[in-house]
């Protein structure tokens, strides 16, 4: 019986002092990381989010007229320059552009290239020439890029009535 324990103790003993790496699942490491939000607007939650491809998606199975609420995490393309009041998420020609329920709140003017996460409502929109100019000079265009938009187009856009914002140094 001493045997017994005293080998059942050596083999912990050994075991326990063995050097060697614990792997670690990706996926686990990365939730371990807490990312902190400055919210804006309505109190929303990160949970729950589609990512742009999905967006992409919803927009693509929209008819004028629609809408669907969703939660989205975005990238952020550009932000309106004079005073936060508008948003552009995502890449390329088929950006959604953001705006914020009632104009109750606005975003902070470096958030470009930052992810975000947002609830709302997507919908098709006609912007008139006028809109979009405004939106170019907004976003600061040259008035050749301005004078260039010469015809209505239909954007994704988006209504938030709240959005999350990562915590930096800045904010």
């Amino acid at each position: 019986m001493k045997k017994l324990l005293l080998f059942a103790f050596s083999a912990i003993l050994l075991v326990s002092c063995k050097e060697g790496k614990t792997e670690v699942n990706p996926e686990e490491e990365t939730m371990a990381i807490a990312i902190h939000y400055e919210p804006y607007g309505d109190q929303i939650t990160s949970e729950g989010t589609i990512d742009e491809v999905a967006l992409r998606k919803h927009f693509e199975a929209l008819k004028p007229g629609d809408t669907l609420t969703l939660k989205i995490q975005s990238s952020v393309a550009e932000v309106c320059q004079k005073k936060g009041c508008w948003v552009k998420l995502g890449e390329g020609e088929d950006q959604v552009m953001m705006r914020f329920k009632d104009y109750a709140f606005f975003m902070p003017k470096d958030l470009a290239g930052k992810t975000i996460i947002a609830e709302g409502k997507a919908y098709l929109e006609e912007l008139s020439v006028e809109a979009q100019q405004h939106y170019a000079e907004d976003g600061g265009a040259t008035p050749e890029e301005i004078a260039a938009i010469t015809s209505p187009k239909l954007t994704y856009s988006f209504k938030a009535h709240g959005v999350l914002v990562p915590e930096s140094e800045n904010h």
